[in-house]
């Protein structure tokens, strides 16, 4: 499938995805001690979001108030209070130093964050079989060092953050999942551009 779509791509953009690192998966990370189980104990939560339409509507489908700030701001919105929390994966909240600001982490595991490195479409087709396959291989061991990588620090960073003082709470991923998604679905105007057969073989791998 993601082969499929990596094709499409080169021929709708020019540029070919050549392979998909795992970075992470995004959490609510909040300035209170606050257990979030379902998207409604995220009412009136200012949440960052980077500011872009799509952005700022996953804010609201998760319940919260969205509100853009950078990302080279968030640290200091976060200790000034001009945001309530932010959504990011563990690593990332471990290596900004989110946790210095905050005090409670929920697992909601409502987006994975990924990096597809691309190359210039005619330049790939420009390389001969031998090529292509060297920079495959090397970028699938790349991958993979990637992606343990990121799923081993996600593993021990739950016990990092508690001892650095941290609450980390679980979510109800089932309630989640149903209702951003339910979201998604019902803004015609996000969703008019969507490959419904692609997200109907998307939805049947659960």
């Amino acid at each position: 499938m993601g082969k499929d779509v990596f094709e499409r791509v080169a021929q709708e953009q020019g540029i070919r995805p050549l392979s998909a690192f795992y970075l992470g998966t995004r959490q609510i990370n909040l300035v209170e001690d606050k257990e979030i189980k379902v998207p409604a104990d995220l009412n009136g939560v200012n949440l960052r979001m980077p500011n872009s339409e799509a952005w700022l509507f996953l804010g609201e489908a998760l319940g919260a108030n969205p509100t853009p700030i950078a990302f080279s701001e968030l640290y200091m919105a976060l200790q000034t209070g001009t945001v309530d929390g932010q959504d990011n994966p563990l690593p990332t909240v471990k290596s900004a130093k989110f946790y210095e600001v905050t005090k409670s982490i929920t697992i909601t595991n409502h987006l994975v964050d990924s990096v597809w490195p691309v190359i210039n479409e005619a330049r790939w087709q420009s390389l001969s079989d031998n090529q292509k396959k060297i920079i495959l291989e090397a970028l699938e061991e790349a991958r993979i060092l990637c992606d343990d990588m990121n799923i081993e620090r996600e593993r021990v960073l739950v016990q990092f953050f508690r001892d650095e003082g941290l609450m980390v709470y679980n979510a109800d991923i089932d309630v989640f999942s149903k209702e951003v998604l339910g979201a998604y679905l019902e803004n015609e105007k996000l969703t008019e551009s969507w490959d419904m057969d692609l997200f109907d073989r998307v939805q049947a791998l659960e």
